[in-house]
């Protein structure tokens, strides 16, 4: 038996669907989790569509002991039913009238047709249903195109894009998510819709990059939105009822054929860019660094030629004020944009310390723990194991070096700072030491962190007593002769 069918979510799935039935109305699982169950992988969310009326859904199932909203979504129909700890949602066949919105429609009307329902939606392989039986309804062609690998509109591209412009970065999305490549016909609908993108809300466009950031086929998903020129246009943010266009990544364009040092790259700005990406894990902080961490290059003032070679000096620290603004008009946290900041500042020096053995690291480090930016050794660790991650997957997108340099000194570049400590709280002192060094314990404390530090006494209590007495002696000396 198909592992799907021995999960809780999707056995309450079908007990809504059963019940709906009993009742005499039509109703079938829907959209994601039914392509997903065609490409064998286990779905963990569950859509219903029925021919059920709102009211008459939650009439069904509570009576049937299921646990439904009181309010429904008037707009779309839609009933939340909860079953143990899964959720579902359950919505009325319906078909759409679309106006100047970008999202949403104008007008919906049900009770509709399974047909009709199927034909508004997005993507053929979005448009298939499970029956109760384990039959799978296709109307679309979506089982064709899940073979095929090939992602299609249901219809007409352009009409498609024009009543939902949130589709093309849905488009791009499961491109990377699936590995699928793009019908040529859908993609042709892109390019007349890409003013219907200026109607989309910040909050939106930014969910569906995030989900191509830290999706499995992430070059290919962010390769589409720049070649699509999406990244190129503006969404809106609406604050205290006043609305502002926000840029989404028009910066990123310029990577596209721009030319390298052969000596250090195969690839151009971009593909060197994607090949990055790809190479590090799927974590935000990670995937951002990655996609940014070249963004200053080519730019005026940057690109430069020396003995007839191809220079980008002080590339990264243009381009972690890129950074800087992208992440931050798109409405990421201080405390995110920061680290992401880091990264791409500090991603030419890691290099540079990996190619000359001589250079002082634990200096290096020492500096970089008085920054604001790490509050305890802990974060100091965090932020040098994600920045020996991107140095590892930029040599490697390079194409020209062996990594094993830079996986080496990362590893003990994240030995060192596991030493490191930042604060006076990551020191090993004796709990009893503060009290014996009052009233001098701040001062006291403050010189044996840089002593630990720069690597003048270990960090163990015996050496931090030590020290700490010693420091108290003379403060309380100086004191007494001043």
């Amino acid at each position: 038996m198909e592992a799907y069918k021995e999960t809780s979510i999707y056995k309450g799935a079908l007990r809504i669907l059963q019940t709906l039935q009993a009742a005499h109305y039509e109703a079938y699982i829907v959209g994601g989790a039914v392509r997903d169950i065609q490409m064998g992988r286990i779905p963990h969310d569950y859509d219903i569509v029925t021919s059920a009326m709102p009211e008459v859904v939650i009439d069904v199932l509570r009576t049937e002991g299921f646990i439904t909203t009181n309010v429904v979504g008037a707009s779309f129909g839609v009933v939340v039913v909860t079953e143990g700890d899964d959720t579902y949602e359950v919505a009325t066949y319906r078909s759409e009238q679309y106006g100047e919105d970008s999202h949403r429609p104008v007008a919906v009307q049900f009770p509709s047709t399974f047909l009709e329902d199927v034909q508004r939606r997005d993507f053929t392989i979005n448009g298939l249903a499970l029956t109760e039986s384990g039959e799978v309804r296709d109307e679309v062609g979506g089982l064709r195109d899940i073979v095929a690998r090939r992602l299609c509109t249901i219809g007409s591209s352009q009409e498609r894009f024009q009543e939902d412009a949130l589709r093309m970065f849905r488009l791009c999305r499961f491109a990377g998510q699936l590995g699928f490549s793009i019908d040529p016909a859908t993609w042709a609908g892109i390019e007349p819709n890409l003013y219907r993108v200026e109607g989309l809300s910040l909050e939106r466009v930014r969910i569906e990059i995030e989900k191509m950031l830290l999706s499995e086929y992430v070059d290919l998903a962010l390769d589409a939105l720049v070649r699509s020129h999406l990244n190129e246009q503006c969404c809106q943010q609406t604050i205290e009822g006043q609305s502002r266009r926000i840029p989404i990544l028009p910066e990123l364009t310029h990577l596209v054929d721009l030319p390298q040092a052969p000596e250090h790259h195969v690839h151009d700005g971009w593909c060197h860019t994607l090949a990055v990406v790809k190479r590090v894990a799927p974590n935000l902080v990670l995937r951002w660094a990655a996609l940014l961490h070249d963004v200053g290059k080519g730019m005026e003032g940057v690109r430069g030629f020396h003995n007839g070679r191809i220079t980008d000096r002080n590339h990264d620290r243009v381009g972690a004020t890129m950074a800087r603004n992208i992440l931050t008009r798109l409405g990421y946290a201080k405390e995110f944009v920061n680290l992401v900041v880091w990264l791409v500042e500090r991603h030419m020096r890691f290099h540079f310390y990996v190619s000359n053995g001589s250079a002082d690291l634990r200096k290096w480090l020492q500096k970089e723990s008085h920054e604001n930016l790490f509050r305890e050794t802990k974060d100091l660790v965090e932020a040098v194991d994600y920045l020996k991650t991107l140095g590892v997957a930029d040599v490697l997108g390079g194409g020209t070096k062996d990594a094993e340099p830079t996986v080496q000194y990362g590893t003990r570049m994240m030995d060192m700072a596991k030493q490191m400590p930042v604060h006076t709280k990551d020191l090993c002192y004796d709990r009893t030491l503060p009290n014996l060094v009052a009233p001098y314990t701040k001062e006291v404390m403050e010189t044996l962190l840089q002593r630990v530090q720069a690597g003048d006494i270990p960090n163990t209590p015996e050496a931090l007593h030590k020290a700490g007495m010693a420091k108290y002696e003379r403060v309380k000396k100086k004191e007494y002769h001043a």
